[in-house]
């Protein structure tokens, strides 16, 4: 039986500017120590990459769960971002409250976008946006009468 998506895990460059950028733009909070690897066949069996090395470390917002990773070896064969149509994991989505003041907050914080603001659709609002190392990061507000959450506090 499948409980939920535990995390989602991103590629960085600059692990410790991500590590930041996280905390302050979402609220995400370290769990744990950052942790690390090299000369490791046991976590090399795990990653399916033989002789790797890298840096990461685990975040959690609420029930989100967002683990990133700045390997150094293999060293990247990508080093761009990932666009929405390329093969592959390209964006994860956060739900917000307050879209349009997630907007700004997170404009300040390096975040960039590409639309003018939030693209109301009706049942929600999503805007598409870029981490200060190019990921795409989705924000999203359902409306309250599509929010089957709050259906299920109301219980």
């Amino acid at each position: 039986m499948i409980r939920g998506i535990h995390h989602v895990a991103v590629h960085v460059h600059d692990l410790e500017r991500m590590m930041r950028f996280y905390r302050e733009a979402f609220g995400f909070e370290v769990v744990g120590e950052p942790f690390g690897w090299q000369e490791s066949e046991f976590i090399d069996r795990i990653v399916d990459v033989p002789g790797s090395a890298a840096r990461g470390a685990m975040l959690r917002a609420g029930t989100c769960y967002l683990e990133l990773f700045q390997y150094s070896v293999p060293a990247p064969t990508v080093t761009r971002a990932l666009r929405p149509y390329d093969k592959g994991y390209t964006h994860f989505c956060l739900d917000v409250t307050d879209i349009e003041h997630e907007f700004e907050r997170l404009k300040g914080l390096g975040m960039s976008f590409s639309q003018p603001g939030p693209i109301d659709v009706g049942h929600v609002k999503s805007i598409y946006g870029r981490d200060p190392e190019g990921n795409l990061v989705e924000l999203q507000q359902t409306a309250p009468h599509c929010d089957f959450r709050l259906d299920l506090l109301r219980q």
